[in-house]
């Protein structure tokens, strides 16, 4: 039997009707602004039943709550019963954040076929590089075949071409199985520009000033409460109907917020509440360009009380020692002293001048009570790759000794790391920005900005790939026969290498910043790392050079040709170009 609610929230329509197959039946209003169809009305089916609602004679549109959307957003939603996935996943118990390695994959590129069951498929080799969560970009609904996620316009459904609800539960119960969480990226800042008719139900945006990507959501204004509610319910929908691990919160920074306690803090409470009632570990994620540890402040010392936050100060200061590229929001991050302070102090701009944004920028964590556990850092991900205009990986610019520099900073740094798929290999496969949008118009008009965009920055426009060619896409899959051969082989064991040394070696974990120091000769090219009684040096040049060393012997090494360690001197180590070694 089909146990559906058809219930909507449309408080100011005057008729609100329900189409089941050819059949329009009328729901009832109730003093909260939602409209339901009675009991006596409910329909006898068994099995999915295809639905939508009219509002006011405009219609039939999807359900803002739709959990799947067979055939589109554009499309009837169908029922779907998540509770009657058989899993199997008793035996997980959760995982804590602290001492994690996250790896962020898109489903549509990860593999050739781009589904979860293909996903899937490929733990094994997550599991041999110490991954403990995978970040999934953004899967909800989005208009076309394939999109980054962040285009979705029907945030409770699953995108069908990956495998739609049914394939989702059974990744994250795969992943389970094996020991690895699912943290999901989700995005409750902005809605995709194709199929968000969520307009036509409520006051879902704002009408004051929106941000980057479209209108704010409605989170201040009147009738907020319930587009509060459903970003909330959502939240609690992946977390407890899917079983996932954890949230990354996309640029919460956009959030238009002036409600006396924040959305976010909000959502720290009632995950906070899942959490206790399910007895598995829940994490939130944000993704703030603000610099604010007050998102990762706990909410009993007056924070928002999320558990961390990506820090882009981590992934510009490794860019810009090892490529020396200096534009952009790179310029700051020039001087090797920017690497030295962001591994020392978390964050480069905590109240000093950014020249980009052209103010002041960032505020100071607090070293003696933060834990570094709660920055999450890559020296690659989705944006700092996608965002360029080819979607160049570090690959491009480059070799093999340098790659494994920018490894050994992000996983045995002292924050909480993140790879991006392929990266373990030096994935030569571009990550290019793609879209699908099946309306002309749109296609044109992103191609367009998108050109118009870089050509601001002095890119050559016949070398920014359009969007909406097909070849874009499939040139962004990544090649994983590439893996096998010598030199991408070479590199994804010292990965692996690092992952065993990360888990064995409670330098590596330790979540003090007390226990860092970081000590370099900007004109020499080399710097020395301190974990703890543990020593990672790296020579950045392409020079041989002596580095300080003191004793310990060498756990692990790497370089760009040969041996990392060319002679062992009184208290140093004569290092080759584009190397480094960890002293024990």
């Amino acid at each position: 039997m089909n146990d559906q609610k058809f219930a909507v929230w449309a408080p100011n329509a005057h008729a609100v009707q329900v189409q089941l197959g050819p059949d329009r039946l009328e729901l009832t209003a109730r003093d909260d602004g939602w409209w339901e169809l009675p009991a006596s009305a409910q329909p006898t089916v068994s099995g999915p039943i295809d639905y939508g609602f009219i509002v006011d004679g405009r219609g039939p549109f999807a359900d803002p709550r739709s959990r799947h959307q067979p055939d589109g957003v554009h499309a009837l939603s169908r029922t779907f019963d998540a509770s009657a996935h058989a899993w199997q996943d008793t035996d997980w118990t959760g995982r804590q954040l602290a001492g994690a390695i996250i790896y962020e994959l898109h489903v549509g590129t990860f593999t050739a076929e781009g589904t979860f069951e293909a996903a899937a498929s490929r733990l094994d080799h997550l599991h041999s590089i110490g991954v403990d969560f995978i970040e999934l970009l953004p899967v909800n609904a989005f208009n076309g075949t394939h999109n980054w996620g962040y285009d979705g316009v029907l945030w409770y459904a699953v995108h069908e071409g990956y495998g739609g609800p049914a394939g989702y539960q059974n990744f994250v119960d795969a992943c389970h199985q094996r020991g690895i969480g699912v943290i999901q990226d989700v995005v409750y800042n902005h809605l995709g520009p194709s199929g968000n008719y969520l307009p036509q139900f409520a006051p879902y945006l704002s009408e004051a000033a929106g941000n980057t990507w479209g209108s704010s959501l409605n989170l201040d204004g009147p009738h907020s409460d319930p587009v509060r509610r459903y970003i909330l319910d959502n939240a609690l929908m992946w977390l407890g109907d899917y079983h996932v691990d954890g949230l990354r919160l996309d640029a919460v920074h956009a959030l238009r917020d002036t409600s006396a306690t924040h959305l976010l803090e909000q959502l720290a409470v009632e995950v906070a509440a899942l959490s206790a009632e399910t007895g598995r570990p829940r994490t939130l994620i944000a993704e703030s360009d603000l610099n604010d540890p007050r998102l990762v402040t706990p909410r009993e010392a007056n924070g928002y009380g999320l558990d961390a936050q990506w820090s882009d100060d981590f992934h510009h200061a490794v860019h810009v020692a090892l490529t020396g590229e200096t534009t952009g929001y790179y310029a700051d991050f020039e001087p090797l002293n920017a690497l030295a302070k962001v591994l020392t102090h978390g964050f480069f701009h905590d109240g000093t001048y950014s020249s980009f944004r052209e103010r002041t920028h960032g505020r100071r964590i607090d070293l003696e009570r933060m834990p570094t556990w709660r920055l999450v850092v890559a020296s690659q991900n989705h944006d700092q790759i996608g965002n360029r205009a080819v979607g160049d990986r570090l690959s491009e610019q480059l070799d093999t000794g340098q790659l494994a520099i920018a490894a050994a900073l992000t996983l045995l740094g002292p924050y909480t790391p993140m790879l991006f798929m392929g990266e373990e290999w030096g994935a030569t496969t571009p990550w290019q920005f793609f879209t699908s949008h099946p309306e002309p118009e749109l296609g044109a008009a992103t191609a367009r900005g998108r050109i118009n965009e870089f050509a601001r920055m002095g890119w050559d426009p016949a070398l920014v790939p359009d969007p909406q060619d097909e070849q874009t896409f499939e040139r962004s899959k990544l090649n994983w026969n590439e893996a096998a051969e010598p030199e991408h082989a070479r590199l994804l064991e010292f990965y692996r290498d690092l992952a065993v040394l990360r888990s064995t070696r409670p330098d590596f974990t330790d979540p003090r910043f007390d226990q860092i120091a970081v000590e370099f000769d900007a004109a020499a090219g080399w710097l020395r790392l301190h974990r703890g009684s543990t020593k990672i040096l790296i020579n950045l040049g392409t020079r041989p050079v002596r580095v300080p060393a003191g004793g310990g012997d060498i756990g692990l090494s790497f370089a760009a040709e040969g041996d990392a360690v060319q002679g062992r001197l009184p208290n140093a180590l004569q290092l080759a170009p584009h190397s480094v070694v960890v002293l024990a």
